[in-house]
């Protein structure tokens, strides 16, 4: 008999336009129905969704789950169907592979692994789960920025009331201001939307150009980057990282962006060449940044980064909020039971375009 999907899934997937594969696991030739199927969840999946392993179970149905470590695990070599993490030690460990799940969003650890081309298998993972909660990331550190609250926050430490504000914590206005999306993905779709709600025109990139949806006023292709940069007040950094998106943020696209403009990232941190960024939040080309993800990660403690004024910091931490975690553990759990049953898998990575 057929395991169900969990309620509300049908509900979640359509909110999120999760995507689905191309045709059905049962139609490939490589797909069998799995006797066994290897799961690692998290502790910060567990933390809030601490049914997991039970719900892993009744969605496999009669294929069994076993809970394993990781690479280190020798139960993994014999495994063909894995939920946890892609990793280059995953996929020489798992020799006969077939699908693995990633919890995460990013899977550039994988994608971007030089013998990754050898394996034959399909991967897919959490796209668009964290997409409403990093969107509201982004408009929490665009509103700090745009009134100054930084400023405000040192002086609420030193006990000083001082209503003077100064050219750094300069206040203004979002609505009527353009935004930039470098990325109009899962995440770079939500901080649109939110942003035309505030007033803001959007403009974006994505990668095919293509269609825009109603709240966004023009999509560009990636090679529109840098004229694009010139119009906008603010630009939001929400790219996976690729070999095409390495170091695209470098002293060009800061040398084009329109003066004064704020910079937030919340793609990875890879994508933006940090001492080009700092120049630039020095020499006032940028007003400011809000970044969450920078490179390297961790900042080093001594990095001038944390000493800049004009910025905000957030330790990588934008896409852990409870909801985010849940939805992650519902995405996995439903492609599960999709995988046993031979169905369309969810979040289907391109392994060649990297995300």
């Amino acid at each position: 008999m057929a395991v169900e999907p969990e309620p509300g899934t049908a509900a979640l997937l359509e909110r999120l336009s999760l995507q689905e594969g191309a045709q059905p696991l049962r139609d490939q030739p490589r797909w069998r129905k799995p006797e066994r199927i290897g799961v690692q969840v998290p502790g910060w999946i567990t933390a809030h969704v601490p049914d997991a392993m039970q719900r892993f179970r009744r969605a496999a149905g009669d294929v069994e789950i076993i809970e394993v470590t990781g690479p280190s695990d020798p139960r993994v070599a014999q495994l063909d169907a894995i939920v946890g993490f892609c990793s280059p030690a995953m996929l020489k460990a798992a020799g006969s592979l077939r699908w693995l799940h990633h919890f995460p969003v990013g899977v550039e650890g994988c994608t971007l692994a030089s013998d990754i081309s050898q394996y034959e298998f399909i991967l897919t993972n959490s796209q668009r789960t964290s997409g409403p909660t990093i969107a509201e990331h982004v408009i929490a550190l665009m509103m700090a920025l745009t009134r100054g609250l930084q400023h405000h926050f040192r002086n609420q430490f030193d006990g000083n009331w001082d209503r003077s504000i100064p050219e750094d914590a300069m206040m203004f206005d979002v609505e009527g201001k353009t935004m930039l999306v470098a990325g109009l993905g899962g995440i770079g779709s939500e901080v649109a939307q939110r942003a035309a709600g505030l007033g803001m025109r959007v403009i974006a990139t994505r990668r095919s150009g293509g269609e825009r949806p109603s709240f966004v006023e023009y999509v560009g292709r990636s090679d529109e980057l840098l004229a694009l940069a010139a119009r906008a007040d603010v630009v939001v950094n929400a790219l996976p990282l690729t070999r095409e998106t390495r170091h695209l943020f470098d002293r060009k696209f800061f040398e084009a962006v329109k003066p004064g403009a704020y910079f937030i990232s919340v793609g990875r941190g890879e994508s933006t060449v940090t001492p080009e960024l700092v120049a630039a939040l020095k020499d006032g080309r940028l007003r400011g940044a809000g970044l969450d993800v920078i490179d390297p990660e961790p900042l080093p403690r001594d990095h001038e980064l944390w000493r800049l004024p004009n910025v905000i910091i957030t330790p990588h931490i934008s896409s852990q909020t409870v909801e985010a975690r849940k939805r992650m553990a519902i995405v996995a759990i439903e492609n599960v039971r999709r995988y046993v049953a031979g169905e369309k898998l969810l979040n289907v990575v391109d392994l060649k375009a990297g995300y």
